[in-house]
């Protein structure tokens, strides 16, 4: 059992047991618990940190854990009725959420997760971010105000990171954000006007898409082949609309698991100088790449002495959802927008966050990490591969080298909602493909991931799951 089920349980039992105790009764102490129900002291820690938070229970350092007194049940809840007449008056715009909210929920027990985006807890550094959570906390100044744009080690860091030493990218040059997504706000947000085009790859990150619409942005398509981004169409597109922004991702790009061409790589960013336009370029899959992967091609802005390129990168894909420590690189006046936009969104990124990431990639177990992954995202794409093949083997696929997920494409007529609604009640999560494209999908697809699943055996078993659903649709 591991320790998210056993917190699960024992606050099933102690829940159960608060009614035998009267209010102000005393609970058995830390220890007792742990022999009692053969758990650890982190186990009964966040079991009873539960229970506070729920209000059952009272912790009195020193003096232990009772029950709370009761509360009496709410009366009159009140008329909401009035928000739907405030909430509509004017231009409402409402953030689309539902294919992020898609990848963050946890399936029920019992449900294969094949939809998940962050690494399954086996395969996460939990031991190092424990050991550097340790460290930075015991940093001279952890708990004091950071610079707006971020801790300057921490900015160095990543500078050299993503362009390499001798690159004209420097520290001043990086703006810390809290992960890729507040990263992507920031970008458009400040770089884009309201009710203005912004071109995106198509299909792409829905999360991205999210992100512009909440903006007040309109998403244009620019379709994606084996090569990556179409670059005449992107000219195209960039005539036609004026849009002054491109936003893609050239590495292991998601959903296709594509990497953008090098000649490609330098159209895109010939026509975006051509056309006076930015490329944001999302590099959320840098340390994803699989052990069987070729040399990868260094990040668009290594390569950008013009400050075309605003670059995002993040901690985060690689370590732990909870770990969102991410950073976007420009140059010149774009710089100035951006670290306008997140001051007045967010004045910074926690001084201790940022001290955790600086004292993680800092370590040996860090690149340990680094060693250890690759082999590890190769297994369980080559297994979830297989299953594709053997159990689906109409569906066509490309097999990816690095990031977290299979492209699958179905046959013309295939419902997607409905398989994928089928698979769930087969016992395995999977996504449709209609939010990934900003316009009219031109064929049905499903996603299918492959980091937050328990092992390749449970990979295995949920590709199993999905036939038997695909039978039925």
């Amino acid at each position: 059992m591991n320790e998210g089920s056993s917190v699960a349980h024992l606050l099933g039992v102690l829940r159960a047991e608060l009614a035998r105790y009267p209010e102000g009764g005393k609970l058995p102490s830390s220890r007792a618990l742990m022999e009692q129900h053969r758990v650890s002291p982190v186990t009964v820690s966040r079991a009873i940190a539960a229970l506070v938070a729920e209000g059952a229970v009272v912790s009195r350092p020193g003096a232990g854990v009772f029950r709370a007194a009761a509360v009496a049940p709410a009366g009159y809840r009140g008329d909401l009725s009035w928000q739907e007449v405030a909430l509509s008056a004017g231009q409402p715009r409402v953030a689309d959420s539902g294919g992020v909210m898609a990848t963050l929920a946890v399936p029920p027990a019992g449900v294969v997760d094949l939809v998940g985006g962050y690494l399954h807890p086996s395969l996460q550094p939990e031991r190092a971010l424990a050991a550097a959570l340790a460290r930075a906390g015991r940093r001279p100044g952890t708990w004091d105000r950071p610079p707006v744009e971020g801790v300057g080690e921490l900015r160095d860091w990543f500078a050299r990171d993503i362009a390499g030493a001798g690159s004209a990218l420097g520290g001043a040059d990086v703006l810390v954000t809290a992960g890729g997504q507040s990263a992507l706000s920031t970008t458009l947000r400040a770089l884009v006007a309201p009710g203005t085009p912004v071109l995106v790859e198509s299909p792409t990150y829905p999360g991205m898409l999210a992100v512009a619409r909440a903006a007040g942005l309109r998403p244009v398509p620019v379709p994606v082949d084996a090569d990556g981004v179409r670059t005449d169409l992107l000219a195209d597109a960039f005539a036609a609309t004026g849009a002054r922004a491109f936003v893609c991702q050239p590495l292991f790009h998601n959903p296709t698991g594509v990497c953008l061409s090098a000649e490609r790589r330098r159209e895109v960013l010939r026509v975006a100088r051509e056309a006076g336009a930015f490329v944001v370029e999302d590099d959320f899959a840098r340390r994803l790449a699989h052990a069987d992967a070729p040399a990868l091609p260094r990040p668009l802005a290594a390569d950008d002495p013009d400050g075309v390129v605003v670059h995002v990168r993040s901690l985060t894909k690689a370590t732990s959802p909870s770990l969102r420590v991410g950073a976007l690189t420009a140059r010149g006046p774009a710089m100035d927008r951006l670290r306008a936009g997140q001051v007045v969104d967010s004045f910074f990124v926690p001084r201790p966050l940022q001290e955790t990431a600086l004292e993680l990639v800092g370590s040996p177990a860090w690149r340990t990490h680094l060693r250890a992954l690759p082999g590890a995202l190769r297994d369980r794409r080559a297994a979830t591969a297989e299953a594709v093949a053997r159990e689906l083997p109409d569906v066509r696929l490309r097999v990816p080298y690095g990031g977290y997920h299979l492209w699958l494409r179905l046959p013309d007529g295939t419902d997607e909602a409905a398989l994928a609604a089928a698979a769930l009640h087969s016992g395995v999560a999977v996504t449709a493909g209609r939010p990934y494209f900003p316009a009219e999908p031109p064929a049905p697809h499903l996603r299918l991931s492959y980091i937050s699943a328990v092992s390749t055996e449970q990979l295995r078993e949920g590709v199993h799951r999905l036939r038997q659903a695909y039978d039925r649709v």
